[in-house]
């Protein structure tokens, strides 16, 4: 098993930025994929950003390219996503998601992310 704690969202203004990150424990060294999708009320979960197994390769919805940031610490087992100039469509319950070498997706509770125009 694997357990996600996302922290780091809140209330900005439009332009503003923020920082989440998420840890990791239990089954750390099981690993493979890190990501963060968001829900936005009334749409379904979407992809945000990925850091592919032990390569590194990132990946970003075309949404957020540029102005958000995907990083890893494989040493904390950590993953943040650095948001900066955040838009109102921005807004959504942004989750951490870990897959893991033999497939098994892990999920956090999500953290809200408001941004207000």
């Amino acid at each position: 098993q694997v357990q996600l704690v996302e922290s780091g969202g809140g209330l900005v203004q439009a332009r503003g930025s923020l920082r989440l990150s998420c840890a990791a424990s239990g089954r750390t060294f099981s690993l493979l994929h890190w990501g963060w999708y968001r829900q936005a009320p009334g749409k379904e979960r979407e992809f945000v950003a990925i850091i592919r197994g032990t390569g590194g390769r990132i990946d970003y919805a075309d949404s957020v390219k540029g102005r958000f940031t995907i990083s890893r610490d494989n040493a904390k087992n950590t993953v943040s996503l650095q948001m900066n100039s955040l838009k109102p469509e921005d807004t959504a319950i942004y989750y951490c998601n870990v897959r893991t070498f033999d497939t098994t997706d892990y999920w956090g509770r999500g953290t809200q992310v408001t941004v207000s125009s």
